[in-house]
């Protein structure tokens, strides 16, 4: 009988958290709002703030996400936990694309980078792939990709390399110095620019019991 009084005081204390965590995220309407709420439950449940790119996320959750309007919700149900997610932003943004193959100035003469710079040139202008080439000379760990840069949006990256990028045509091949970096580069321009849809989205998981 004591155990079941017990339940019985314990029920309506699980539907009001309930109501309360609904009503404080029906309250964010902001990318503000939504990581301030992130960072407060941050220790208690895991919950964070983060961005799903059309080109870039094809799964099945972002699918499901992209299809709700701005403030829409979506609740997975797991066996040990619950989570949210609601649609903070939705917007379209120009996004460009490139490779690049880099040298570290202060690592090499800046003679031996243009002397390497025009031989790699000439090879891909030869028939040598792009990719084999930034994979054998880029001096940083996109290499491994084979200097592809994937879609960025505008002010993602440097400005100097971004407006070259923006200045040079479609599979057009250009060399670019930011100097007071120490930066070198071979950019392959491989797409036009493109207006692609992003959502920022606020997860938050709590166990269940």
């Amino acid at each position: 009988m004591k155990q079941l009084f017990f339940l019985l005081l314990f029920i309506p204390f699980l539907s009001f958290s309930q109501e309360s965590l609904e009503t404080e995220l029906d309250s964010i309407s902001s990318i503000e709002d939504a990581k301030t709420f992130a960072k407060n439950h941050k220790k208690s449940n895991k919950s964070k703030v983060f961005t799903f790119n059309k080109e870039k996320h094809k799964t099945r959750l972002a699918d499901e996400l992209f299809k709700l309007s701005k403030g829409g919700k979506k609740v997975i149900k797991g066996d040990y936990k619950k989570t949210y997610y609601k649609v903070i932003d939705k917007q379209k943004t120009l996004h460009y694309r490139a490779s690049y193959i880099f040298f570290d100035g202060n690592e090499m003469e800046l003679e031996d980078i243009n002397e390497k710079r025009d031989k790699i040139v000439s090879q891909y202008q030869q028939g040598y792939k792009f990719n084999k080439l930034a994979q054998l000379h880029s001096m940083d760990l996109n290499a491994k990709r084979g200097g592809d840069l994937g879609w960025f949006p505008e002010g993602e990256m440097h400005p100097t390399f971004e407006e070259a990028v923006k200045d040079h045509d479609t599979d057009e091949i250009f060399t670019l110095d930011i100097e007071d970096k120490n930066w070198y580069y071979i950019v392959l321009k491989t797409h036009g620019s493109k207006t692609i849809e992003e959502i920022t989205v606020l997860q938050y998981s709590e166990a269940i019991d």
